[in-house]
């Protein structure tokens, strides 16, 4: 058999976040691959739209990977599909900006929910299924914004570095088996989330050429798959180069002049 990097073997794959952007992208051309794919999502709607164009390859199973209940119910419905899965590939994500630092607990908690939580909800429900594969594969897509911190990020880049931490853990923890972990760390892709940005996104992305370098980089052995690079170098040197960043950089993004006075 093939190793479980090779996408040219047919694979089951369960894909979250599958009702729009990157998602709904990466299903699309597994399905032209021929792949059986199983799509998340908290929209049938949308799901049974990305569903429609190949229906036998597709099968549906909504639910919120932030809700721990939903999942629960997901996971038995999902070995009542399949008893064993190649691919796992954790797109769902919310972002929330934090303008002047209001710090709405309830806003970073939503985002960790659904990008912190909501990945931890999806490898607990997978790993038994995973097992069954002889090389499976768990992806995570986080983001680049990880790298720096950069201004109103304080909820949306804190959960994608609680990710890629989580993700490094695992890596470790699963260092002896078969299993591998892929951390996703994109720059600005063209999707409904994206759309409400009110700034400049450089190097944007549509979904499709997105999928395409996540496809192209799992069938490779890194463990970290960064794109696109004239965004990610930078971003790294910078990470590296902290006074630079915080001295330079920052100050030229904050939208922060005072802070809030009491009373």
């Amino acid at each position: 058999m093939k190793d479980g990097n090779d996408l040219s073997r047919k694979k089951t794959i369960w894909v979250t976040g599958a009702g729009s952007g990157i998602g709904a992208a990466l299903v699309r051309s597994l399905v032209a691959d021929g792949h059986f794919v199983i799509v998340s999502g908290r929209s049938r709607d949308a799901l049974l739209e990305v569903q429609k164009p190949a229906p036998k390859l597709v099968r549906v199973l909504s639910c919120d990977v932030g809700d721990d209940a939903s999942m629960a119910s997901a996971g038995a419905a999902l070995r009542e599909i399949t008893d064993q899965l190649d691919m796992v590939i954790a797109c769902a994500g919310v972002c929330e900006y934090d303008d002047n630092l209001s710090l709405d607990v309830d806003s970073y908690r939503r985002v960790f929910d659904a990008n912190f939580f909501g990945v931890v909800n999806t490898l607990r429900e997978a790993l038994p299924l995973l097992a069954n594969a002889r090389e499976p594969v768990f992806a995570a897509v986080g983001s680049l914004s990880s790298v720096v911190g950069f201004p109103r990020a304080e909820a949306y880049g804190a959960s994608k570095a609680a990710l890629q931490y989580f993700m490094d853990a695992v890596r470790a923890d699963t260092s002896r088996l078969p299993l591998r972990t892929v951390l996703i760390r994109p720059g600005f892709i063209e999707t409904p989330l994206t759309r409400e940005n009110d700034f400049n996104m450089p190097f944007l992305m549509s979904p499709e050429d997105a999928a395409d370098r996540i496809l192209a980089g799992l069938k490779t052995r890194k463990a970290v798959i960064d794109f696109p690079r004239r965004l990610s170098w930078p971003l790294r040197l910078l990470g590296m180069l902290r006074p630079v960043w915080f001295g330079w950089c920052a100050p030229r993004m904050t939208r922060i002049k005072k802070l809030r006075r009491a009373g």
